[in-house]
């Protein structure tokens, strides 16, 4: 586990830390950020007590030890993001109104999105815009997620139920597209809980799309059936991959896996 402070509204902070691959935040330090109260601890006993307790709810919040005022490590209620959110629906105060209203804006635009699919995606592409990628990089990775859905889509129509089995599969289509697993390749490229894609080039995505939609190929041609037929079709697809990759790189002097990210890339190849 890894712990660091995120500073928020003027000289209030609130601890969060790693567990298990996800940020957990501090409970007191939360309910202190929105309510001003002197005593955040008794604060949180009476939600405790009042919306989960009384009512024999499971508790969303877990204990995860972090360094107190006192320096020491102390046990600490904490909850994860989506929890954070829930807790925030428990507190009446003024300052927690407007992540209400939020949270009530983006249940709508959810809700919206399931009736009307395109505006998910146009959402997609607007965040995207905002953090300065281009409208073809955007164009990219927009059909890499059609094509990651179609293999998905015939895992499960193929029996692959498990997960674990999904992140098996994943890492074999991966290692024949760039030799490394997508875990490999996050800590290649520096990554931590980012989205190994959304630091991808314009050729690493389109080679990673070749890969999934040549596995989606070859498993509908040989009509591969549960979890070992399938991992056979993705190893299948390595000769097809290593080709590929090797001749475009031989021919333009210039590898196609790269530590950095896209943005990166792109800043570099305007300055040339």
């Amino acid at each position: 586990m890894q712990t660091t402070k995120l500073a928020i509204f003027e000289q209030k902070e609130i601890r969060k830390i790693i567990h298990e691959n996800e940020w957990y935040f501090s409970v007191v330090d939360i309910i202190e950020v929105l309510t001003w109260s002197p005593t955040p601890r008794q604060y949180w006993g009476k939600i405790k007590d009042r919306e989960f307790i009384k009512l024999e709810l499971s508790p969303i919040w877990v204990q995860l030890k972090m360094k107190a005022s006192d320096w020491k490590m102390r046990l600490t209620d904490c909850v994860n993001t989506k929890n954070a959110f829930r807790l925030i629906q428990s507190i009446p105060s003024k300052k927690a109104e407007p992540f209400k209203m939020w949270l009530a804006q983006v249940w709508k635009e959810r809700i919206d999105e399931i009736e009307n699919p395109e505006l998910s995606m146009d959402r997609m592409k607007e965040l995207y815009e905002q953090k300065w990628y281009t409208k073809d990089w955007i164009d990219k990775r927009s059909r890499s997620i059609a094509v990651r859905q179609d293999l998905t889509d015939e895992w499960k129509d193929r029996w692959v139920k498990i997960w674990r089995e999904y992140a098996i599969l994943t890492a074999e289509i991966s290692k024949a597209a760039f030799w490394m697993t997508p875990s490999e390749y996050k800590n290649f490229k520096w990554l931590k809980n980012e989205n190994l894609r959304d630091h991808m080039t314009d050729l690493e995505l389109i080679f990673n799309m070749l890969a999934e939609a040549s596995t989606t190929k070859i498993m509908k041609n040989k009509n591969s059936k549960w979890f070992n037929e399938c991992k056979q079709a993705s190893k299948q697809w390595w000769s097809i991959a290593w080709n590929a990759r090797k001749e475009l790189e031989n021919k333009s002097w210039e590898r196609i896996i790269t530590q950095q990210n896209y943005l990166e890339w792109w800043d570099k190849k305007k300055l040339k």
